[in-house]
């Protein structure tokens, strides 16, 4: 499976009584698909994975596929414990989704081998991308392994560690060459030179959605956004826990679509930061368009 430009991730839209607002899902996805993404990443962490029900979730991937109708993959949250991330894998392959995206699983911990073996079980239900963060750091050797597991297409890294990631890359793809690998810090944009410094080129866009327009000058080369938006935009998603999902939904109603809040134990943006980021999105708005 080959992937290319922005890679989309929605939020997860709720309605006022808190429940799962299917339509405006669709028209959140719909929308952003007329400006080109790579591929979309549903009921993931900016789409609140870990505050959905498995019923939310498998509708979620569902209003995807027939959002997306088979332009782009889709890619649905799959994780935690094993029983409850083969549920997801299932239902996510009966919705309609091409692949997964394999968040780490929750405090219990095993060896090396025993973190193959979780990962073998649920990609022997649809492709799995491996999610390294938390208490996901896997060494060099070990993601050569994991790429030799049949159904496992590639890494996305939430850790940020340069040195490890090269070392990463550079024994994968010796062995793997098609072996997929993106960025997936909060705000990928902000390090994307580092990554693209060791070869990987696919990143995570959370700013894609609530904001294409920036995302695609600055995927055009457009650098100025690093300074005057991504750069300050890091800093007020630094200001609050959780903000780096906060802050894309927030974004989302400000472009005029209501997507409701977030589900505790995130919490919503403030007044004060929220006029920081309307004022942000205005900014670059109007750098991507000059």
């Amino acid at each position: 499976m080959k992937l290319s430009g922005v890679l989309f991730f929605p939020v997860t839209p709720f309605d006022a009584g808190g429940g799962l607002a299917e339509e405006v899902l669709a028209e959140h996805i719909s929308q952003r698909m007329e400006h080109g993404p790579g591929a979309v990443f549903v009921a993931c962490g900016t789409g609140e994975f870990s505050a959905l029900s498995e019923a939310e979730h498998a509708r979620a991937v569902r209003v995807a596929a027939e959002a997306v109708g088979g332009r782009v993959p889709v890619f649905a949250g799959a994780g935690g414990p094993l029983g409850a991330a083969l549920n997801q894998a299932r239902a996510a392959k009966e919705a309609g989704a091409d692949g997964l995206l394999l968040m780490p699983p929750y405090l219990a911990q095993g060896p090396g081998h025993g973190y193959t073996a979780y990962v073998s079980a649920i990609a022997s239900e649809l492709p799995v991308i491996i999610y390294q963060r938390g208490t996901v750091a896997l060494e060099p050797d070990t993601v050569v392994e994991l790429a030799g597991v049949p159904g496992v297409i590639g890494l996305k890294d939430g850790l940020g560690d340069i040195d490890r990631m090269q070392r990463t890359v550079l024994a994968v793809r010796e062995r793997f060459p098609g072996f997929l690998f993106f960025n997936g810090l909060p705000t990928a944009e902000l390090t994307m030179p580092a990554y693209r410094g060791i070869g990987v080129e696919l990143y995570s866009s959370a700013v894609f959605a609530f904001a294409p327009e920036i995302a695609k000058a600055y995927l055009n080369g457009d650098e100025r956004l690093l300074t005057e938006f991504y750069a300050p935009l890091v800093r007020l998603r630094g200001k609050v826990p959780g903000y780096p999902v906060s802050l894309v939904k927030a974004g989302v109603r400000l472009r005029g679509l209501d997507v409701g809040g977030v589900r505790p134990p995130l919490v919503d943006v403030t007044d004060e930061h929220l006029e920081e980021l309307e004022a942000l999105i205005k900014t670059g708005l109007e750098l991507a368009a000059s």
